[in-house]
């Protein structure tokens, strides 16, 4: 296509760059083109790996990409990490999200959009801020409020007040999961239902809430148990309106 005059340099180029994978070690394969085929940064998932090929991961993966994204980090996977940490190579910690940001280059381009998260309760908030961190690594404004569920109705209205503006609402909830539904009916706005495992006893982990959601009358679409990775990314991509610009 190329050769024939159908697509420019640059976009020959891009096609190139977001197909290109490294092999690390035989195991991993870094894809060091995901920002420019996906249009969002490459994501670690710190769980289940040890915290040595966890370091590993994503020492490469910043090398090839210039910026890495980690979840689900525990204390070994950090010191793993921060004893491997080049000079060159910034590390932010984000605690409440379980997350670690790698970079070598500067910050990513802000982009349109703007997200809003809310919770149910505090026990919600490391879902809540998992999802923030990868929508505002995607370049939107995000504004939340937590604590906000249906065991004190009241409080929701207020906290609405200053969302309003959002181009999109993550909403978040645990137990019988019903705060989605209750915002979905408030706003014009699309909403994203994230299930979290806060519940216990008869479907407890999540089972009630994610039931909950997709039974709900009100238009919501609803990711899996814990999932604010993906509620944050998809949210994300619906506030930029479908624009890599």
């Amino acid at each position: 296509m190329y050769r024939n005059g159908e697509v420019s340099e640059d976009e020959a180029a891009g096609a190139l760059e977001g197909l290109r994978i490294e092999v690390l070690d035989g195991m991993a394969r870094i894809d060091a083109g995901r920002s420019v085929r996906c249009g969002m940064p490459e994501v670690v998932l710190a769980e289940g790996k040890e915290p040595e090929a966890f370091a590993g991961i994503m020492l490469a993966q910043v090398k090839a990409a210039g910026r890495c994204i980690a979840t689900r980090v525990s204390p070994e996977h950090l010191d793993a990490l921060r004893a491997r940490l080049p000079p060159d190579v910034r590390m932010e910690h984000r605690e409440a999200a379980r997350g670690v940001i790698l970079s070598t280059g500067d910050e990513p381009a802000p982009r349109r959009g703007t997200v809003a998260i809310l919770t149910a309760g505090t026990s919600d908030v490391p879902v809540a801020e998992e999802a923030r961190l990868i929508a505002e690594e995607m370049g939107c404004e995000v504004r939340t409020a937590y604590d906000v569920g249906v065991a004190g109705i009241h409080r929701l209205f207020s906290a609405l007040k200053d969302l309003i503006p959002a181009d999109v609402f993550v909403v978040i909830a645990g137990r019988e999961g019903t705060l989605p539904a209750i915002v979905a009916g408030l706003v014009d706005r699309p909403v994203i239902g994230v299930p979290v495992s806060t519940g216990y006893g008869y479907m407890g982990g999540g089972e009630a809430a994610l039931a909950s959601m997709l039974q709900a009358c009100s238009v919501l679409a609803v990711v899996n148990i814990d999932a604010g990775f993906t509620a944050g990314a998809f949210a994300a991509q619906v506030a930029h309106g479908g624009s890599r610009k």
